[in-house]
C-alpha cells in the first residue's frame, strides 16, 4: 500500500468498505473553526500558498521552530518565499507527525499534486504551481469550501462583534453555505487583568446600549449581545478554560467583586474563581433558553514563553496541555446549572488525553433522555487531532458512553486548506470500527454500521444543533 493510497488508513475490507461506500461522500459540517468571516464574505484570494498555508498557523511554527528555523522566516519580515521554503525544508522531518499527513492531503486534494513529497528539492515546482492555482476563481476562499462539501460553518466570535460579515454572507443568494457565529465570551470572565477587563466593559456598554455599572447591569448587556447574536444565527457558545469554575459564592460577594474589580483594584485568585463561576452559571442558563450548545474547551495551558509572548502575542505556538485536576469543579458546575433544569446542550473538550475517562464517564451523569447524545464529548482536541489521540478519544467514549450518538469532527482551523482533517478523521473511524468486524467483535452488517458512520460524520450534527441548513 502506497504512501496516501485510495486504502489510506483503512486496514482491511471492511474499513474499506465503511470508507468508500459510506463516509467518503459525505458533507461537512463544521461546528467550531476560526475561520475569518471577513475572508468569506469577501471571497478572498490568496496571494500564495504562503498567506492561505502558513500565515496565523501555530502548528507548522511549533514544527519549524522545533526543526530549528529562525523566528524571522517563520512570523518575521522575511518574504513570502523565503518562508514557504522554510518550511518546506521542515516537512521532511515532521514524519510521524500530524503535520506530515495533512500538508500532503491538502497538496492532493486542494491542488492535485500526486506522487511528490514536500520538500527543498520540490519546493519552487510545488510553490509555483499552487500559487498560479490560487489565482483563479476555482481557488478562492467560497470555492474552496464548496469544494469540500461544507455545508456549514461556525465561526467563533467575541460578544463585541458587529457581524457584519455574517449578516453579509446571509443576504448573499449566489452563496449556499451557511455561515453562523459562535458565542466566545471569554474575554467578559478575564477579570485577572483588572485593566484589560474595565476597558473591555467600555466596548460592552457601548455595544450593547448599556450603562453598565453593577454585575447586574453586566449581565443585562451580555444577554443583550447574546440575543442579537441569536437573531444573526448563532446557536453555539464557546468557552476555554483550564479548569471549571464553579466555586460557592452569594449575589452579595458577587456583586462587590464586580466593583472592587471596576473600581481598579486587582482580585484574588479566590475571586476571580468565584466571579467566573457566577458570570458561567448565569450564562449557562441563557443558553439553555434559547437551545443552544455549550461549548466547553478544558486544559490549555496558555502563553507559557512569557519573552514570546511579549514579541508575538496570544496564540502564536506556545501552548500546552495542563494537568490540573478538573472531575470535581466540573460536576459542581454541571450539577449546579442541572439541579435547575437549565443545563444545556453541552460538549466537552479536553486537551490532556489523561481526562479522557473522565469526561466520558461525567457526561453519562448528565444525560437526561430528552435528545440523544445531549452531554458529548468533543473529538480529539488540538493537540490529540491526530492519529492517536482520535483513537483514544473514541475508544473512551465508546467503553464509557455511545460512540453512536457522536457529533464526529470539526475543523479548529484559521485554514480554508484543513477541510482533508475531516476525511484524517472518518478513515480512522471507519477503521476502528471495520477493524472490530474483522476480529469478529461487531456483526459484519454493513447496512447498519454504514448507517452509524454516516450519522457520526454528519446526519449527528445535523439533529443536534438544530440550525436550519
Amino acid at each position: 500500500m502506497g504512501f496516501l493510497s485510495r486504502h489510506f488508513f483503512l486496514m482491511n475490507k471492511a474499513a474499506r468498505t465503511l470508507y468508500h461506500d459510506y463516509a467518503k461522500e459525505m458533507p461537512i459540517y463544521d461546528y467550531h473553526c476560526h475561520l475569518s468571516p471577513q475572508d468569506i464574505a469577501e471571497n478572498r484570494q490568496f496571494r500564495n500558498l504562503t498567506h492561505i498555508w502558513l500565515a496565523g498557523d501555530h502548528y507548522k511554527w511549533r514544527a519549524m521552530r522545533t526543526n530549528g528555523i529562525a523566528e524571522r522566516l517563520i512570523t518575521g519580515d522575511a518574504d513570502d518565499w523565503k518562508k514557504f521554503q522554510a518550511w518546506a525544508a521542515t516537512v521532511p522531518y515532521t514524519i510521524r507527525n500530524p503535520l506530515y499527513h495533512w500538508t500532503h492531503l491538502e497538496l492532493k486534494r486542494f491542488f492535485g499534486v500526486k506522487g511528490k513529497l514536500l520538500s527543498p528539492e520540490t519546493a519552487r515546482e510545488i510553490y509555483d504551481h499552487c500559487t498560479e492555482l490560487l489565482q483563479t476563481e476555482e481557488f478562492r476562499a467560497r470555492r474552496l469550501m464548496e469544494c469540500m462539501k461544507v455545508k456549514i460553518v461556525c465561526t467563533t466570535d467575541d460578544p463585541l462583534d458587529s457581524l457584519q460579515y455574517h449578516q453579509q454572507i446571509q443576504q448573499d443568494p449566489d452563496f449556499q453555505i451557511k455561515v453562523v457565529p459562535a458565542f466566545r465570551p471569554d474575554k467578559a470572565m478575564a477579570v485577572e487583568s483588572p485593566e484589560n477587563f474595565r476597558a473591555y466593559l467600555d466596548k460592552l456598554a457601548e455595544a450593547a446600549d448599556v450603562d453598565i455599572t453593577n454585575f447586574s447591569t453586566f449581565m443585562q448587556a451580555l444577554r443583550k449581545r447574546l440575543e442579537f447574536f441569536h437573531a444573526v444565527g448563532c446557536r453555539i457558545s464557546d468557552h476555554a478554560v483550564i479548569v471549571p469554575a464553579a466555586a460557592d459564592y452569594t449575589e452579595a460577594k458577587i456583586s462587590n467583586i464586580f466593583n472592587k474589580v471596576s473600581g481598579g483594584s486587582t482580585l484574588t485568585a479566590l475571586d476571580v474563581e468565584k466571579f467566573r463561576s457566577a458570570v458561567m452559571y448565569e450564562l449557562g442558563q441563557m443558553y439553555h433558553e434559547k437551545a443552544w450548545t455549550m461549548q466547553i474547551h478544558i486544559g490549555a495551558l496558555r502563553n507559557n514563553s512569557a519573552r514570546m509572548f511579549t514579541q508575538l502575542g496570544p496564540d502564536t505556538g506556545f501552548d500546552s496541555m495542563a494537568d490540573e485536576p478538573i472531575a470535581a469543579p466540573l460536576s459542581r458546575f454541571l450539577n449546579r446549572l442541572d439541579s435547575i433544569n437549565k443545563l444545556p446542550k453541552t460538549i466537552l473538550y479536553v486537551l490532556n488525553p489523561r481526562d479522557n475517562e473522565v469526561i466520558a464517564t461525567m457526561l453519562g451523569n448528565f444525560q437526561d433522555g430528552s435528545i440523544p447524545g445531549k452531554m458529548q464529548f468533543g473529538s480529539g482536541w488540538w493537540f490529540n487531532d491526530q492519529k492517536d489521540g482520535m483513537i483514544r478519544q473514541m475508544e473512551a467514549l465508546s467503553n464509557l458512553g455511545l460512540l453512536s450518538r457522536f457529533v464526529g469532527m470539526l475543523t479548529d482551523s484559521r485554514s480554508f486548506l484543513s477541510y482533508p482533517r475531516h476525511e484524517y478523521f472518518r478513515r480512522i473511524l471507519c477503521n476502528l470500527i471495520g477493524t472490530d468486524v474483522e476480529n469478529g467483535e461487531l456483526p459484519d452488517d454493513m447496512e447498519h454500521l454504514g448507517k452509524i458512520v454516516r450519522d457520526i460524520c454528519y446526519n449527528n450534527a445535523v439533529n443536534y444543533f438544530g440550525i436550519d441548513l
